[in-house]
């Protein structure tokens, strides 16, 4: 503003002193939209950067997927957000980029449904195995009881009879109870 404010009062002494100024007054306007169009990309990462801050539709500490990447949130600036992948690589994400695409954020309800599905042979007794599975998901704590284990035959394959699993968990035990269940 105040370089701006400086040229405009200059011009406008030169033009008192009958100095021709409609030159000097293009050169400027070139050169004030030569700027505007290499901060393009800055203003518009700015004004993401803005309405994130704004409107929070992730925190640090949350586990993220947006912009083509997935990682904890490390910190959020006005200009980028970092990222934090699962095998520890730092992720730099421009804001316009973050605010452009879909954002998921895996951390913000608290809880997670985790989803299985249990091939086994049409030979196989199929209440049985629904019996043995719900057994599993009853005896683990981390799973919740309320809504209820969710165990179906979801598909006849050509080789295999599908069990459908669905259980409920807290965010952080996403990842151990779908390993151990699995195993």
């Amino acid at each position: 503003s105040y370089i701006a404010l400086l040229a405009f009062v200059i011009i406008a002494a030169l033009n008192q002193l009958g100095i021709q100024t409609a030159s000097f007054i293009a050169v400027l306007g070139a050169a004030g939209l030569a700027v505007g169009l290499a901060l393009q990309g800055s203003l518009g990462n700015f004004a993401a950067g803005v309405l994130m801050i704004i409107f929070k539709p992730f925190k640090v500490g949350d586990f993220i997927e947006g912009a083509g990447t997935a990682g904890t949130v490390e910190k959020i600036e006005i200009f980028t957000t970092q990222l934090k992948s699962p095998d520890n690589k730092t992720i730099i994400v421009p804001n316009a980029k973050m605010t452009g695409d879909n954002i998921v954020n895996y951390t913000m309800k608290g809880t997670r449904r985790v989803d299985f599905v249990f091939g086994i042979s049409y030979g196989d007794d199929m209440v049985r195995a629904k019996s043995i599975i719900h057994s599993i998901v009853s005896a683990d704590e981390r799973i919740h009881k309320e809504p209820e284990p969710f165990i179906v035959i979801g598909n006849l394959g050509d080789s295999s009879v599908d069990i459908t699993v669905r259980v409920w968990v807290n965010t952080p035990d996403y990842w151990a109870v779908y390993f151990d269940t699995t195993e």
